[in-house]
């Protein structure tokens, strides 16, 4: 089969791979319908060094499930799939707590230890596919592309930014600063409305972006960053956010988001961190009594929450999708990304 595969920084390269197969018999084989590119896919592409072997790529995807093992009970051949970019046992503590992302028996696609391939190919091995599949009634590979991409948005994005507003405790009322306009920070603005917050501010400066940002419920626009973006926020806030969502990961957003949060605030962070160091001013949180929070989202406990208003189209984050590629073309999607160029690319085997 073809798969996406990293051979260093800049190197996208789809290759033939063997197809995949069961291995132990709580596997599944899932045909891949529709992946994506993440924003996160960006950092190795940005920095991995070289290697001749290449890394597997892709954690987003749904399909329509091939093939399962003697042990699977909850998917069957030819059902229709969500995949959460954590596969997960569904049984241990950490998974009854909704904590999936700290599964004792699970992992991440492209996990050596699991396994497991990327989601930027013609088909995957699913390990632990009763606690990592969500089967979606009544869907199936003809579904429309809008319907696609919003389901798609659940293996990741769209939980993601749900698990921000959660965290960050966003209820009826709130004054809510979301920190980056990418496809997650978008889907923070977007679940932040759903949860009830009353002023949501957008620090965003492309205008694409930011218009989507209106459109999921963005009342305010900040195009300005550093110390300018921080004055202009805590102006519009009344001297600081109640809640600041970090979507973005480097130092800067995370800079940010203390300069704006107001004493007794909380700032969520959902961004994979691309700091090692504990930043400067971590100690300033302290005197101001204020929470820090966020982390890895454990989406596969989101999702059947999250799932009707997509599938009855009421809500409909799939907007954050502007291109789409075939799969031999998913290099292209890293550059258009990398270049702003797209916001979010669907990869369509």
């Amino acid at each position: 089969m073809r798969a996406t595969y990293l051979f260093g920084a800049g190197d996208v390269r789809v290759i033939d791979v063997p197809d995949p197969a069961l291995r132990q018999p709580g596997d599944a084989v899932v045909r891949v319908v529709r992946a994506c590119v993440c924003g996160s896919d960006l950092h190795p592409y940005h920095s991995m060094p070289s290697t001749s072997d290449g890394v597997s790529m892709g954690h987003e995807f749904v399909g329509v499930v091939e093939e399962v093992g003697a042990e699977v009970a909850t998917v069957r051949r030819g059902d229709f799939v969500i995949a959460p970019f954590a596969v997960s046992d569904g049984t241990c503590e950490f998974c009854r707590a909704g904590l999936q992302t700290s599964c004792l028996h699970g992992g991440f696609w492209n996990d050596q230890q699991l396994g497991t391939g990327g989601g930027q190919a013609e088909a995957v091995r699913v390990p632990l596919a009763d606690g990592t599949l969500v089967k979606v009634p009544g869907v199936d590979a003809s579904a429309g592309d809008q319907r696609l991409a919003g389901l798609l948005t659940l293996s990741d994005v769209y939980g993601t930014g749900w698990h921000a507003a959660l965290r960050g405790g966003v209820r009826p009322g709130s004054t809510v600063t979301v920190i980056g306009d990418g496809a997650v920070g978008l889907l923070a603005v977007l679940s932040a409305k759903q949860l009830g917050a009353q002023r949501i501010v957008l620090m965003g400066r492309h205008r694409a972006r930011t218009d989507l940002g209106r459109e999921f419920g963005a009342t305010d626009v900040v195009a300005e960053r550093g110390e300018e973006g921080i004055a202009r926020v805590r102006q519009l806030t009344g001297g600081g956010s109640e809640i600041v969502l970090e979507a973005v990961g480097h130092l800067p957003a995370y800079e940010q988001a203390v300069g704006i949060v107001r004493p007794g605030g909380t700032i969520s962070r959902v961004g994979v961190p691309q700091y090692e160091d504990a930043p400067v001013g971590f100690g300033s949180l302290f005197g101001a009594n204020i929470t820090l929070t966020g982390g890895p989202a454990p989406v596969r406990a989101y999702i059947e929450r999250l799932l009707p208003a997509v599938l009855d189209g009421t809500v409909q984050p799939g907007k954050v999708f502007d291109q789409t590629v075939a799969l031999d073309d998913t290099p292209k999607a890293y550059a258009a990304m990398d270049e702003r160029r797209a916001l979010k690319v669907v990869v369509r085997p």
